[in-house]
């Protein structure tokens, strides 16, 4: 099942005064926006309003897809409140408007959160473009829109405002730091070019604009149009392509081993997590929970990451499924050594593994290529499975660095210039055309915060 963020907005300049409305649908699994709507409605309160923006939000998700699962995300307190039943509705402007939303979609489907106003720009940028063509006796015009433009604007900012640490080349943090910025970065200038691709009136779109309860909705094909059409192939496929199923790959918390960096794979004792692996889980919990996206969470057989996603799975209010192609490599013989000590005791294998993927670890242990066969499969299973979802896939450090790799073509030897932190997060996106796209590698924020 699908699942959409609605966030809807509405003002009046006067209260009661020139009013308008705006919404925006949002693909909850890869964060894409599908449909805008807005309208001047004329004079009216700022609550009217903001029940309007509500109600041409949910219209638009359910012309969309009217079996997905709703989130409505507004400033309005009042509104959320009122819709999700804590608090009665009495003036006699609002019931009918509640009722007509409530009536879009079954409540079951439907999910309300308040948000502060600074996270509603999208939303509250439409309805400002709305109040603005009623004040020059005009309707909204999908096609000389910016909100989506400065939607991503304040992404970026927010994402360019975060600490940067510092540190040597090869510090995870700091380059986690530096990968987010890069990335918003790009988002950003994504949405220029899909903006001024607008404003041009390209004739390369799917219309300008439609008709949807008396106010303008762009669709999100049109919004993407510029973007796919300069975009290489990789990740970046046609609109009508659906949304891809995303991994969000935890690895596991820390355990008595990690901080020795020994070899610890599947052969070995199946240590559990130590106090600080489990504070970890905590912390990737509370911050996959606040982010609201993971719709699933899978696991590795073994008990530190049985541990990490159970924790994990608490916070999200999900179950953990048990996937034995998540387990860690087995390391053989040497199973709780340091690279020194297997270096010492097993030279010639050691030099044989570090260049030659097909090369087993001493003691008949699995090689990085047996590895690689069982992630591929795994990975096509889960696709098959968890198409258009975002899933949290708990596993280790060789199967998501290989998960990675796989991702982007890179060569077996690519392993060893990955550096994977315990509790951090990378996320993968895989395409119906068989592509895949790397969204982000070896984050550690929410341990910091």
């Amino acid at each position: 099942m699908r699942e959409f963020i609605v966030e809807a907005d509405g003002g009046s300049r006067g209260n009661p005064g020139p009013a308008g409305y705006g919404a925006v649908v949002i693909d909850a699994a890869t964060g894409q926006t599908l449909a805008e709507a807005a309208e001047y409605i004329g004079v009216a309160t700022n609550n009217v309003a903001e029940y309007r923006g509500l109600i041409a939000g949910l219209r638009a998700a359910h012309e969309l897809d009217p079996t997905a699962t709703v989130h409505v995300r507004m400033d309005s307190k009042l509104v959320i409140e009122q819709m999700s039943g804590r608090w009665k509705i009495k003036h006699p402007d609002m019931k009918p408007l509640a009722f007509e939303a409530s009536k879009v979609f079954p409540a079951p489907q439907v999910t309300y959160e308040w948000i502060p106003r600074e996270q509603n720009k999208h939303a509250d940028r439409l309805a400002n473009e709305a109040m603005d063509a009623g004040k020059r006796g005009e309707q909204w015009s999908a096609s000389g829109s910016m909100a989506e433009l400065e939607a991503a604007d304040a992404r970026a900012a927010r994402a360019v405002a975060e600490p940067k640490p510092s540190g040597p080349p090869g510090d995870a943090a700091a380059g986690a730091a530096r990968a987010r910025a890069a990335l918003s970065e790009g988002r950003a200038a994504d949405a220029a070019a899909s903006a001024g691709s607008s404003a041009a009136g390209s004739s390369g779109r799917r219309g300008a604009a439609e008709s949807s309860g008396g106010g303008a909705v762009r669709a999100g094909a049109e919004v993407r149009a510029a973007r796919s059409v300069a975009a290489p192939a990789t990740g970046w496929g046609p609109a009508d392509m659906g949304a891809p199923a995303t991994f969000v790959l935890l690895r596991h918390g820390e355990t008595p081993l990690t901080p020795q960096k020994r070899f610890s794979g599947s052969g070995g004792t199946d240590p559990s997590l130590s106090d600080v692996g489990r504070e970890q889980a905590e912390r990737v919990g509370a911050a996959l929970a606040g982010r609201g996206t993971v719709q699933a969470v899978v696991a590795s057989p073994l008990t530190r990451t049985r541990e990490t996603a159970g924790i994990v799975a608490a916070h999200l209010g999900l179950d953990v499924t048990v996937d034995d192609g998540l387990r860690e490599t087995d390391f053989g013989a040497w199973e709780g050594l340091t690279f020194g000590e297997v270096r010492e005791r097993y030279a010639d294998d050691l030099n044989a593994w570090l260049a030659d993927p097909e090369a087993r670890p001493t003691g008949d242990g699995e090689s990085f290529a047996a590895t690689a066969t069982r992630i591929a499969a795994t990975r096509d299973k889960l696709v098959a499975a968890y198409a258009g979802r975002t899933v949290l896939l708990v596993s280790h450090v060789t199967p998501i660095k290989t998960f990675v790799r796989l991702a982007l073509g890179a060569p077996p030897e690519s392993l060893f210039r990955m550096e994977l932190s315990a509790a951090s997060l990378s996320a993968v996106a895989y395409y119906a055309d068989g592509n895949a796209s790397v969204r982000l590698f070896n984050d550690t924020s929410h341990l910091r915060a």
